[in-house]
């Protein structure tokens, strides 16, 4: 006994000194587990940042790790422009003849010229020549972008209207990263879910000293929706409404020209099982496969929330997640349409033949 309480007294002291940052309790449930490390079919991934610019060399090895995870097809979204763009796609073609298609960026500099909308179509139109497959928005437009005189640009700023009008005349895709997690624009404190994350990354937070609503960033965001119907946007992560499906599926049913990916918000659907699944029913026609960042093991989880039963696993990130995911077992023709169909419909330039094939 005298030897036990002072272990006892170091064990307790030990705990209390313990931060949340360093909490990582193991589960005791013990449940049927069927961990994937291969989708059940081919699948584009239609938000692909590669690490690094491809070359000869790079793109093979990346091949070789999109076969091992069944991937037949990517996005890859920092094409950039001009001279830069013509050669990833030059590079592309020649090694992978449609496995994988490359986005256009704008360039705002000079963005309060007088010409500057008349050069950004013309470039784009030039791009889309040169083989650009669609437009790819990031999330500095409408929250950090600022013209000459520091006032932020809206991302429905009327400079913009005639490049959305052109991706339509084009007939190619935008796809749209606009603003963040509802979370980071909240106070973080207790009520705050996404805390932890906020935490680690403090630059993360979007404070109302700095930056508008996120109720005004989405609002900017729909308008242009709205007011181009025949372009076709593609919203990213969910529009960040992946906690709000029916809203999303709200916007969905006002909008035809609008369709969404999963890249980045598999955490959302994961948590919300038995809804999530009714949702991809509801809304197979328009929803795409997407993963963001790039690392193959993390697309295994991918492969568990969506094609499994299970119940009860780890995510791959615990600041964005520290909920567990559960399987929402999609049927087959809705995978093939998340995966692939969906993509192959809307982004040109893919080779279907890749897709007709068995795994």
């Amino acid at each position: 006994m005298r030897l036990f309480l002072p272990l006892l007294a170091v064990q307790i002291l030990s705990s209390q000194s313990m931060t949340f940052e360093e909490y990582q309790p193991k589960s005791g449930l013990v449940v049927p587990e069927h961990p994937l490390t291969h989708a059940k079919m081919p699948f584009i991934d239609v938000h692909g940042h590669p690490r690094t610019m491809l070359t000869a060399e790079k793109i093979d090895q990346l091949v070789k790790e999109m076969e091992g995870l069944n991937m037949r097809g990517m996005v890859n979204l920092d094409g950039r422009s001009g001279d830069r763009l013509k050669q990833t796609v030059d590079l592309v073609r020649a090694k992978y003849p449609g496995r994988f298609v490359v986005f256009a960026n704008l360039d705002f500099t000079n963005i309060d010229a007088p010409d500057w909308t008349a050069k950004a179509v013309k470039q784009l139109e030039k791009d889309v020549k040169n083989g650009a497959s669609g437009l790819k928005i990031y999330k500095n437009l409408g929250m950090d972008l600022k013209d000459s005189k520091g006032n932020r640009v809206r991302t429905d700023d009327a400079r913009f209207g005639p490049v959305w009008e052109a991706c339509g005349r084009l007939k190619i895709p935008v796809l749209i990263h606009t603003g963040e997690p509802r979370q980071f624009f909240d106070p973080a404190d207790k009520h705050n879910e996404r805390w932890l994350e906020l935490k680690e990354f403090p630059s993360r937070a979007r404070p109302r000293d700095r930056y508008p609503s996120w109720e005004t960033i989405m609002g900017e965001q729909h308008r242009v929706f709205e007011r181009h119907r025949n372009t076709i946007f593609i919203n990213a992560h969910l529009g960040w409404m992946g906690g709000d499906l029916a809203e999303l599926g709200r916007l969905l049913d006002r909008m035809p020209n609008v369709y969404t990916e999963i890249g980045a918000v598999l955490a959302e659907l994961g948590r919300q099982p038995r809804f999530a699944r009714q949702w991809f029913l509801r809304y197979q026609d328009r929803v795409m496969f997407g993963k963001d960042s790039y690392n193959p093991v993390e697309y295994h989880t991918y492969f568990r929330v969506l094609e499994t039963s299970d119940e009860y696993f780890d995510y791959y990130r615990r600041r964005h997640a520290f909920w567990k995911m559960y399987g929402l077992d999609l049927p087959d023709e809705v995978l093939k349409k998340l995966y692939y169909k969906n993509a192959l419909r809307v982004i040109p330039g893919f080779n279907a033949k890749l897709f007709a094939a068995k795994p």
